[in-house]
């Protein structure tokens, strides 16, 4: 668990299932998915339906939930890109407009770059997003990572293209900025 005031990432625990199903899958177009990868269908679900694959999610290192006040508020996570040579890829989702811009998925990602830098052999930490997401690209300046990959008109959606955006930082560099 890593904390920054009232910001929290930790893991998931079995009381987490029903909040993360409501911000998740409890509607069938939520606000959020907008924003994170659009151009991918989202399926909702009922609870019921859910629970049987989350529960896979309980204590596991690559998906955490964020608080923000001791409420869940959205997710981190990371997977591996290509594991033998230790190239990850992370993920953040606030699930609730009302917690966009006010600085919170920069202070998230802090706290997980930091904790993903200390617990694993990593040489870089990155992300994947599209040109139609500014928020997170800004993110990842904010936190000193570089532009490694545009894949222009990669990605369609709402009958327009938008470049894939690959972001980066090496350890070297987020020691360095410390």
């Amino acid at each position: 668990m890593y904390t920054d005031n009232e910001l929290t990432i930790r893991p998931i625990m079995e009381n987490d299932l029903f909040r993360l199903w409501e911000l998740i899958y409890k509607d069938e177009q939520p606000e959020w998915k907008k924003w994170d990868a659009p151009y991918y269908p989202h399926n909702s679900m009922t609870y019921e339906e859910f629970l049987p694959s989350a529960e896979k999610w309980i204590g596991k290192e690559n998906f955490w939930v964020i608080e923000v006040n001791g409420i869940v508020r959205g997710i981190t996570s990371y997977y591996w890109e290509h594991e033998p040579s230790h190239w990850l890829e992370l993920g953040i989702v606030f699930h609730e407009a009302n917690t966009w811009g006010k600085g919170l998925g920069t202070r998230t990602l802090k706290l997980w770059i930091n904790h993903l830098f200390n617990t694993l052999p990593l040489v870089r930490v990155g992300f994947s997003t599209w040109s139609g997401n500014e928020r997170m690209i800004r993110v990842g300046e904010k936190l000193g990572m570089q532009m490694e990959a545009r894949i222009r008109k990669a990605r369609y959606y709402n009958g327009q293209y938008y470049d894939s955006i690959r972001m980066g930082i090496l350890r070297e560099e987020w020691e360095n900025a410390k």
